[in-house]
């Protein structure tokens, strides 16, 4: 009898172990198929590799993905089947800053742990902070900073800025003048274009940069408003002698694309897939080759990244539960296929950092050159001035 008592707790106890943890991916997969596909197909990657080494912590881990249709309210309807319907254990995804605060502020109030992956607005983790949401990407702040130097060596006094009319690009306009200005006091922004996303009027748009007559140009536009605004830029000669600072321009996402009108010369923030021959990478790259038979993007990349997050975090929690997963989460370190990255307790942003570069052309075909890694660590405002950002 006292046996029989024995197996049953031992195996209940086992069961209990390998319990299946969901993971609820909501994104704009219709909406932004460039980044999110290669996104997903890393997600899968690394679901299956850490399912086969036998789960986080010994716990399966399940994906169940939603398209968030690319709005708030879609966004904010969806994450509430995910928790209510599906039962996860934790929200993760997004891709629009502005659906990535709408997700958060709904986590915060279900008092459900939120991994952003995607999202770049600074207000996510600063003035819009809270307790559930942590986020894996260099926000608009940190990828800002990390091209204010070479802006500030220029040495330009005329800047004219564009970028889509939304969240992230007023957060990246917003983020670059504090920046430039604080660098180079004497600076001047003489015209501002903020276009609708994903329906720019690029004649109409460079025509009245050209008419500005900047002596140089920041952009925050991506996918095919960044396409629109090259093959006019090239076609008006706005980019001839002037240097152009544009964040995302070299992931291959958007730098692919472009193809022989790739302008040269550009500073960027991407991805070298190609170039970087870290360990670290070749193995990552080597296994989404293997597994995808494509070449990987920088959304492959965050994908693969946010699911070993979760991973890590669960395995450092024992478990599931939204107060174990923050504590777990907090300091958090993650080895990735670019560097190590931990998640700030501080702020829930994590120190994963990004490529800088300029852009040129090969075979054809748009590449980054001169480029080097930026840690996260190294581009965040000091803690203090976090501190009174962060209303939490």
């Amino acid at each position: 009898m006292r046996f029989c008592l024995y197996l049953v707790l031992t195996l209940s106890a086992a069961s209990l172990q390998a319990q299946t943890i969901k993971l609820g991916e909501l994104n704009s997969y219709k909406v932004f198929p460039a980044f999110l596909e290669p996104y997903k197909k890393g997600m899968e990657l690394a679901l299956e590799e850490i399912n086969a080494k036998g789960g986080a912590g010994g716990h399966k881990l399940e994906l169940v993905i939603r398209d968030d249709g690319g709005t708030p309210g879609d966004a904010v309807r969806v994450a509430e089947e995910l928790i209510a319907r599906e039962k996860v254990d934790l929200l993760m995804g997004t891709f629009a800053s502005n659906v990535g605060l709408a997700v958060a502020n709904l986590a915060n109030q279900r008092k459900v742990v939120f991994l952003a992956s995607e999202p770049l607005t600074d207000k996510l983790v600063w003035e819009d902070g809270n307790p559930y949401t942590f986020r894996l990407r260099p926000s608009t702040y940190m990828q800002v900073a990390m091209l204010i130097p070479e802006a500030a060596k220029l040495r330009k006094k005329r800047w004219a800025l564009v970028y889509p009319n939304y969240e992230y690009g007023q957060s990246a306009a917003a983020s670059f003048k504090k920046l430039l200005a604080r660098a180079q006091p004497d600076v001047e922004f003489v015209a501002e274009q903020a276009t609708p996303l994903n329906k720019i009027d690029a004649g109409a748009v460079t025509q009245a940069l050209a008419d500005a007559k900047p002596d140089a140009i920041f952009s925050a536009l991506f996918a095919v408003d960044l396409q629109k605004f090259v093959r006019e830029g090239n076609t008006r000669r706005l980019f001839a002698g002037r240097p152009v600072f544009n964040l995302l321009a070299g992931e291959p996402e958007y730098l692919d694309p472009l193809k022989d009108e790739t302008p040269e010369g550009w500073w960027v923030t991407g991805y070298p897939w190609k170039e970087i021959d870290t360990p670290a990478h070749r193995r990552f790259r080597d296994a989404y080759r293997k597994r995808w038979n494509d070449y990987p993007r920088a959304g492959s990349v965050v994908g693969y990244t946010a699911v070993y997050s979760a991973a890590g975090a669960i395995a450092k929690a024992g478990g599931a539960g939204a107060d174990r997963l923050i504590a777990a989460l907090k300091g958090l370190q993650v080895d990735m296929p670019f560097a190590t990255i931990a998640y700030r307790a501080l702020d829930h942003q994590s120190t994963m950092g990004a490529y800088i570069g300029r852009l040129a052309k090969k075979d054809g075909q748009g590449t980054m050159v001169d480029w080097r890694y930026v840690d996260g660590a190294s581009v965040q405002p000091p803690d203090a001035e976090v501190r009174a950002l962060r209303k939490e």
